[in-house]
């Protein structure tokens, strides 16, 4: 009797390995269709850049300002805030232009702490741009703080997986980002969807 219990135990544990590898294989392979949300542009009040990767997300912001695509730029995000600034600012942009807000830590107080600074400008639209495969945590997030202002998410691209196959340095971020998707869910019942 113990050996086909413990047979039974080991097809079990066998079948969850499998199912795991093939869960955590699919979620990358399809991170882009999963994690990135790219809404249509159209004019808008601001864009908003969040920080935490300078490089590609304040290219993305500075080609959008330069598309005329809204008049003012917000940074958001303790850390590249005052980098972010300076490259847009060494970019043309106007000071008069850039409002920083550079005590938010998470993605959570990047809508938290920008969210007043846009109902004090009396924004409707506003465009969020960061990281591809962070952009649907964000949009549901400033969703989430101000559902009377629409958001339009239009990330980051110039960091797009080449192939469906991501490299290893960005597969680390991308299973993280759906272990962050889960907990905003259950800790501040902001759901993915």
């Amino acid at each position: 009797m113990n050996f086909r219990l413990g047979r039974y135990w080991i097809r079990v544990a066998a079948c969850l390995l499998v199912a795991g590898v093939a869960a955590v294989v699919s979620a990358i392979y399809f991170s882009v269709n999963l994690l990135c949300i790219a809404d249509r542009q159209g004019p808008a009040d601001a864009i908003v850049v969040l920080g935490g990767d300078a490089l590609h997300r304040s290219e993305r912001a500075l080609e959008l300002y330069q598309q005329r695509a809204a008049p003012s730029v917000m940074i958001s995000g303790s850390g590249d805030c005052q980098e972010v600034r300076v490259f847009l600012a060494g970019k043309g942009v106007p000071a008069a232009a850039i409002q920083v807000e550079c005590e938010s830590r998470t993605t959570q107080q990047n809508a938290a702490f920008t969210v007043p600074l846009l109902r004090a400008r009396s924004a409707r639209r506003v465009i969020i741009v960061t990281s591809w495969f962070h952009s649907r945590r964000a949009l549901h997030c400033f969703q989430h703080y101000a559902p009377e202002i629409e958001f339009i998410s239009l990330p980051t691209r110039r960091d797009l997986p080449e192939s469906r196959w991501p490299n290893r340095y960005a597969r680390g971020s991308i299973l993280m980002e759906y272990v962050k998707l889960f907990y905003y869910w259950l800790r501040y019942g902001i759901a993915p969807v």
